[in-house]
């Protein structure tokens, strides 16, 4: 099993692989972390747009692990980035959680909607209420519940632009980005732009998405068989050589406990899969842009 752990730029530590909950139904989710802390996960990752924060609060509750023993991470959403709410957002899902502190609290993406009871306001024809809101107000008041309840801030889905601009207003350097980083989408300049300025990148989507092509990728799968290996532990192990934590999703079991497993790539593995996208056009699989109409990844120049 896993027991690696990065080092934050506030000294934390962050467990490599932690459990993701993304699309993960509040019926399955909480069957999902009881699994998942039993066979050693100590670091779970859940959001309050996820709808799911209840059950994994109450899972969390029930496992019997002493909270000091665990790492635990949500996500301030769109709708709540005025500065006057975001303490009360994050207290709501300090309560949806039965916590007393939270290891971490992410800015969910670097959009903000206006204030609504819904999690995706739209006007009478269908588009998204924006607020002009600028991320860099959003974080300061971030930076405001750093204490007692709250030990770690960071952000996710942020580019190189994001980060240049929050860095002429930040008092406190974000510690954590998490963003989509498989094999089809490595992001190399972003993950090192992360790494050179001392803030950790965590995976999501780390293996695809369901049904994914890369889990079907014949290097990948001839891989897994060289190291006697299953291919979501190949791509496990290819985001922690990297330097990264990652977060893979599952509600089955099986594979909770197996992506748990720890692999160690040998170099000329870790360099064929850097490879993989050679000659390939990079493949997001969540781009919000058709649903808000805001071009976060700057794809859809017009």
């Amino acid at each position: 099993m896993s027991g690696q752990v990065f080092k934050l730029n506030n000294g934390q530590t962050i467990p490599a692989i932690g459990l993701g909950t993304w699309k993960s139904k509040p019926s399955e989710v909480y069957d999902a972390v009881i699994t998942a802390i039993k066979a050693g996960y100590r670091h779970i990752d859940t959001a309050f747009v996820y709808g799911n924060e209840k059950e994994v609060g109450q899972a969390i509750k029930d496992s019997g692990v002493a909270r000091s023993e665990l790492f635990i991470t949500t996500k301030l959403w769109n709708t709540c980035h005025r500065p006057e709410l975001v303490k009360t957002a994050f207290e709501t899902s300090l309560a949806n959680l039965q916590l007393e502190y939270l290891d971490l609290y992410l800015m969910h993406w670097p959009v903000s909607f206006q204030p609504s009871d819904v999690k995706q306001p739209r006007d009478a024809e269908g588009h998204i209420l924006l607020d002009d809101t600028d991320f860099t107000v959003t974080y300061a008041a971030m930076e405001e519940l750093l204490g007692e309840k709250l030990r770690t801030i960071g952000v996710s889905n942020f580019s190189i632009d994001n980060f240049e601009k929050l860095s002429k207003t930040q008092k406190v350097p974000p510690a954590v980005n998490q963003i989509e980083i498989h094999p089809y989408l490595p992001q190399f300049e972003l993950v090192k732009y992360c790494q050179d300025h001392d803030i950790l990148v965590t995976a999501y989507s780390p293996l695809g998405s369901s049904d994914s092509p890369l889990m079907k990728d014949p290097s990948i799968i001839k891989m897994a068989e060289r190291n006697h290996a299953t291919t979501a532990q190949i791509l496990i192990a290819w985001g922690i050589k990297r330097g990264y934590a990652v977060i893979p999703k599952s509600v089955t079991g099986t594979r909770i406990i197996s992506n748990l497993v720890h692999v160690k790539l040998n170099d000329q593995d870790f360099e064929d899969i850097n490879k993989l996208i050679e000659g390939k056009e990079s493949h997001r699989l969540g781009d919000p842009y058709y649903s808000w109409d805001v071009d976060v990844f700057g794809l859809h120049t017009k």
